[in-house]
């Protein structure tokens, strides 16, 4: 750990790897906590999973979306990775001193809708007012509890061989993130992912045991997350560069810009690791969904180079995927 803390132990790479690790862990570790999942899955008569989420996106309105869906479908989202169907969210609010009430209220209409569309209610939450100066406009923190729907979703769970998918095109919200932020680096028509991807989940529940692992690959894009997972189940990627979906547009900037889209951020896709004999249901149940009509199979699991994504190229060569350094983009949620 460094003597102070920077942008980039948010970026969702190693930084904040070390910053769990390091400090967070060694202070309230548990078997729960210790697990590092989307959520956690507690006991009692009956098993829910329980998620929590700061928003600090900037700007608060972003082609797309705004810090209220935001904030909304990404708890919703935390909550369906861990196996979840979320019931409840709590949401609170700090709001700086001479923040426009109208985008306050324009931002929790959104919230609301997003609310309503998934059927969950908010039953709990809190606000506070800062000095003008404290806050940049609005933070947003939520909580949300479900019912666990699919036990066992965990990168323990993978096998070589297994089939690794992604539910569509990568890299939308972060590039739209930065570019309505920087609006003079560079023209595109982008618009940010943000969606509740619980109901698509939830379809893939019915794989039973053949659904192994879900993750949305929000900070550190899809590299940083098949790097973690890579890690932790001591396993190994193989992935083809061609099978992996990037709208036109994020490509162009990213090359543009000299950036990878395999690193940004999005906020309505997941991935999903299955049995190999499961691929295809798989897909046909993403394809159900608007959010996964350009679902793709990726790669697979393997036991060779373990801990390592290695990705393919059209060309025959290959690189590895490592986990994003430091931050790309910070505060893109």
């Amino acid at each position: 750990m460094d003597e102070y803390i920077t942008l980039d132990y948010g970026s969702g790479g190693r930084k904040t790897s070390a910053l769990i690790r390091e400090l967070i862990l060694p202070a309230f570790g548990n078997s729960f906590l210790s697990s590092l999942g989307d959520g956690a899955v507690l006991p009692g008569a009956e098993q829910l999973v329980f998620s929590t989420d700061s928003f600090v996106v900037s700007p608060l309105f972003f082609p797309g979306g705004n810090i209220g869906k935001l904030a909304v479908c990404g708890t919703l989202n935390d909550v369906a990775m861990a196996g979840g169907e979320p019931k409840y969210l709590s949401l609170s609010l700090v709001i700086e001193e001479g923040f426009p009430t109208e985008d306050l209220r324009k931002i929790l209409a959104s919230a609301a809708e997003e609310v309503k569309k998934a059927g969950v209610s908010v039953v709990t939450g809190d606000t506070k007012v800062v000095e003008k100066g404290s806050c940049d406009g609005l933070f947003i923190n939520t909580a949300g509890i479900g019912v666990l729907k699919q036990p066992g979703l965990s990168p323990a769970a993978m096998k070589a061989g297994d089939a690794v998918l992604v539910s569509g095109p990568l890299g939308n919200h972060g590039l739209t993130i930065l570019l309505a932020r920087h609006p003079q680096m560079l023209e595109a028509d982008l618009s940010s992912d943000c969606a509740d991807l619980a109901p698509m989940a939830a379809a893939l529940y019915g794989l039973g045991a053949d659904l192994k692992m879900l993750r949305d690959p929000t900070r550190g894009g899809l590299a940083t997350v098949l790097a973690e997972l890579a890690e932790s189940a001591d396993l190994g990627f193989e992935l083809a560069e061609k099978s992996i979906p990037v709208d036109p547009a994020v490509r162009t900037a990213c090359e543009l810009l000299g950036l990878d889209p395999l690193y940004s951020a999005n906020e309505g896709k997941l991935i999903a690791v299955v049995s190999a004999n499961k691929a295809e249901e798989a897909l046909a149940l993403m394809k159900q969904f608007p959010e996964g009509r350009n679902a793709a199979l990726i790669g697979t699991v393997c036991a060779e180079h373990p801990g390592l994504p290695v990705l393919r190229t059209p060309w025959g060569s290959s690189r590895l995927l490592t986990a994003l350094a430091g931050a790309q983009f910070p505060r893109i949620c």
